[in-house]
């Protein structure tokens, strides 16, 4: 019963937060609420969880540079990280198989999703993101 009504909570703040509060300063936190993000078909929400990295993927070069890699929740879906290594640092050294944390903008795709935005905002018009590996901060 318990875990029916946390479900249910999560659900609906998430809805909440689809609907409306994406400018908030509150993500929607772990992967039940980026699965409704998911699902949804929402974007512009600030997202915070975590999961393993599933595959490493080149820098994209065209415009700002980012650092992007995939990484796999705990529900088995799965998020595209670009993080903008021209605003803040690369999460290094990264490896297939490390946990990473993060928290950004979540965008929808029908692959899973994008989270971008996962480091400061130099004009201040997202709120800032962050990568984290074991003790590794970037933001």
């Amino acid at each position: 019963m318990r875990r029916l009504i946390v479900g249910l909570l999560v659900v609906a703040a998430a809805a909440l937060c689809v609907a409306g509060c994406a400018a908030s300063s509150a993500p929607l936190v772990g992967d039940g609420a980026i699965g409704h993000a998911f699902s949804s078909h929402a974007s512009g929400v600030e997202v915070q969880g975590s999961g393993i990295v599933d595959r490493l993927l080149p820098d994209d070069t065209e415009g700002a540079r980012h650092q992007r890699f995939i990484v796999r929740l705990g529900s088995g879906q799965t998020l595209l990280i670009s993080h903008n290594v021209d605003i803040a640092p690369r999460l290094t050294p990264l490896r297939v198989g490390d946990k990473v944390y993060f928290r950004g903008e979540y965008v929808w795709n029908d692959q899973g999703g994008i989270v971008h935005w996962t480091h400061h905002d130099p004009s201040g018009h997202h709120q800032p993101g962050w990568l984290k590996r074991g003790s590794t901060v970037v933001q």
